[in-house]
């Protein structure tokens, strides 16, 4: 059945977004602490692209970047980059000045004017926290602000401080020590190329790049399945955690947002990796035997990822709207960049359609939802997570978590190309 056929209210959110949330056995949610006042002024056009209308909806839900998540207080946070990225990119192709002012307003609110970043901490070394410097990469490029000078600043010196692998891999975070995660490589690599891309020259910006190449390497090694293609989620080093093999390190589990994330990774470091740089070729044939792996599990009905790669069979598995909107874009992207052959379009498309057969709904205002997706998902930490098939499939399911309205937003704009 395609939903966008028919008027579906059972996931439109009301003024107040109480929103349905469920959970992995389908029962609702307690929703309270994430309400977010809704803007239910206006009607979003059918007429307007995909990508537009999930802006326009992730505007009305979230009138502040920063609720993006939904945030209740002002918080630097990796999901807002990839909606802004979108924003970013729907302002230079429409000019439409809604779209510059929602990533202004979180510039403005999260970055002080002497550079402070609201509810950022260095000492914690996680990973996660250089995400959102994209979007004051962006933000300095147009307005050469100093306090956005400043912020960046500090959060490259993170970096030359991020605690390491004996290889040479950056921890996830200092409370996960000796743990190199998929999450990790899109989190932190893009941010860093294009930071090295826009900053540094020469001997400085080569030891930048060969430095991020070797995070990509260091993954390979360590995190591949040689029988499947597929990489795990995490790999620890000193095979200490609970959820470590004790002969390899590797968590036990192949989680689709995980090998999303370390898609999204490759893709946006080759915008900033120069076209003659060694690693480039290298990284390129990674993104090739990925998809190769990614395409083997992909649900011949839909189009969908399952939220376990491979265990689509499986009780309690389902197809998952985080993870597919990030396969897509991976792929899509790599098709129309020339990093694969224009064959792999089909599988692009066929999720592409999947995800709006399946996941998306328009409510009568025209604003829409992107269902089932994974709230969050991770391994130790308090309470502890142990990366099994059980942990994976009951984590929280909800709507519009900008870890896919985010990536289908980017989808979306490799497709109206």
């Amino acid at each position: 059945m395609n939903f966008i056929n028919h008027t579906v209210t059972v996931y439109a959110f009301t003024a107040l977004c109480s929103g349905l949330f469920l959970s992995c056995a389908q029962k609702p949610l307690q929703t309270a602490s994430r309400e977010v006042k809704t803007n239910t002024e206006g009607t979003i056009s059918s007429k307007l692209p995909w990508s537009q209308r999930m802006l326009l909806s992730e505007i009305k839900r979230f009138p502040e970047a920063w609720m993006l998540d939904y945030n209740k207080n002002p918080k630097w946070s990796y999901p807002t980059a990839i909606v802004l990225e979108g924003a970013e990119k729907l302002y230079e192709k429409t000019g439409n000045k809604e779209y510059y002012k929602y990533i202004t307003q979180f510039g403005d609110t999260m970055v002080k004017e002497d550079g402070t970043i609201v509810s950022y901490d260095a000492s914690k070394y996680n990973i996660d926290m250089l995400n959102c410097g994209n979007v004051l990469l962006y933000l300095y490029e147009k307005e050469k602000k100093g306090k956005y000078l400043k912020a960046l600043q500090t959060l490259r010196s993170q970096i030359d401080g991020q605690p390491r692998t004996s290889e040479g891999g950056f921890w996830h975070k200092k409370i996960y020590p000796n743990q190199m995660w998929l999450d990790g490589l899109y989190m932190g690599e893009p941010f860093y190329a294009h930071y090295t891309h826009d900053f540094s020259k020469g001997a400085e910006a080569e030891k930048a790049y060969n430095d991020i190449i070797n995070q990509f390497d260091l993954i390979q090694k360590h995190l591949l399945d040689k029988k499947t293609g597929l990489l795990y989620h995490a790999w620890d080093e000193s095979k200490e955690q609970a959820w470590a093999d004790k002969q390899t390190g590797l968590s036990p589990n192949f989680w689709s947002r995980a090998m999303g994330w370390y898609g999204m990774a490759m893709v946006d470091v080759l915008d900033y990796l120069p076209k003659n740089h060694s690693g480039r070729a290298k990284l390129i044939s990674y993104l090739k035997s990925y998809t190769d792996a990614v395409i083997k599990v992909q649900d011949q009905k839909t189009g969908l990822w399952y939220q376990v790669l491979d265990k689509g069979s499986e009780k309690g598995n389902y197809l998952e709207a985080t993870g597919s909107s990030m396969l897509v874009y991976t792929i899509i992207k790599s098709v129309n960049n020339g990093y694969l052959p224009a064959s792999y379009k089909t599988y692009a498309k066929r999720g592409y359609d999947g995800i709006i057969n399946n996941l998306i709904t328009v409510d009568e205002n025209g604003v829409i939802s992107l269902n089932k997706c994974c709230a969050v998902a991770g391994l130790g930490g308090t309470p502890y997570r142990s990366g099994s098939y059980e942990y994976y499939i009951n984590e929280e399911i909800r709507s519009n978590d900008p870890k896919g309205t985010g990536p289908f937003i980017l989808a979306s704009l490799e497709f109206e190309k």
